[in-house]
């Protein structure tokens, strides 16, 4: 499945509250889903000594699946697909990389 059709197949499962412009309660879910990711990861370096096994990475498979689902509706929200939005991602990554500045702080760098 590619980014295109991904969003397309998740908008249509996409319905969530009227609170105030439509791409808040996607952001809020975006934010909260991430915080599962977190989580997951943090007790298992907690709890595991850092050894992620077959269950956890399911599990977390489910998570990142919810972070991507909120990520498409805050795309799409914004009248963004995920193509292009990770196309500009990976121009910026890559013209901090011919620079040198792949590491460091700021946006504009």
């Amino acid at each position: 499945m590619d980014f295109s059709e991904y969003q397309t197949k998740s908008r249509k499962t996409a319905g969530y509250p009227a609170i105030g412009h439509p791409v808040i309660y996607p952001t809020l879910g975006l934010t909260n889903e991430a915080g599962e990711v977190a989580g997951k990861i943090k007790k298992i370096f907690r709890d595991k000594g850092g050894v992620i096994a077959e269950a956890d990475r399911e599990a977390l498979k489910g998570e990142l699946g919810d972070v991507l689902w909120y990520l498409a509706q805050v795309c799409t929200e914004l009248d963004l697909t995920l193509e292009e939005v990770a196309e500009h991602n990976i121009a910026k990554l890559y013209s901090r990389l011919e620079r040198g500045v792949i590491s460091g702080d700021g946006d504009n760098r």
